[in-house]
């Protein structure tokens, strides 16, 4: 039985790149088809965490075909039924922010409005330093929104950075496998293992 095709989105969220890029080889590994998205700062730009050309590269290798990372190569995600589901991972608080409030200027949100205006799933894996705080009553807002569903999420260092909540991306296909019956998986809030 064929696997459901993943649009695999990341955005700017850095230090996730490796969580994120681990779980997209795993998927693929098991069979899913992946098509890989990245925003234009996350496929553009060079940080601590690794030079954009390498990462870029890797997704490549990894999912056998090249990156959307214009608004124009997303647009056609929906209408041609290109993916089962969109999977945000990592998801910034501000593309969380942008998703909200129907705000579409990046490939990411062009992706996951064109999954959303065919009634398909959306899947976020949350990596936000403010998601307690400023992007909170975004957070609030998805929480109740038809086809958006979160990967479980913790705190992931509440005595210092105590308004970050950070997913649990060992969870993604799980989110994933209960999102395709439309279906949240619980608990969404989690302590981290």
């Amino acid at each position: 039985m064929k696997k459901p095709t993943i649009g695999f989105a990341l955005c700017g969220s850095f230090c996730t790149f490796s969580k994120a890029i681990r779980e997209m080889e795993r998927l693929t590994l098991e069979g899913y088809d992946i098509v890989p998205i990245m925003s234009r700062t996350a496929y553009s730009t060079d940080t601590r965490f690794g030079r954009a050309e390498d990462i870029n590269k890797r997704i490549r290798e990894i999912c056998s075909r090249n990156i959307i990372y214009t608004i124009e190569g997303a647009e056609p995600i929906g209408p041609k039924r290109l993916c089962d589901v969109i999977a945000v991972a990592p998801c910034t608080g501000n593309t969380m922010a942008k998703i909200a409030n129907a705000i579409t200027d990046t490939s990411v949100t062009m992706a996951v409005k064109s999954q959303l205006r065919i009634d398909a799933p959306v899947v976020l894996a949350l990596a936000s330093n403010d998601a307690l705080a400023a992007s909170a009553k975004n957070l609030g807002a998805l929480l109740n929104t038809k086809n958006i569903y979160f990967v479980p999420m913790s705190q992931d260092d509440p005595e210092r950075k105590a308004h970050s909540l950070v997913a649990h991306f060992d969870k993604l296909e799980d989110t994933i496998t209960a999102a395709l019956e439309y279906k949240q998986i619980q608990p969404i809030f989690a302590q981290r293992s």
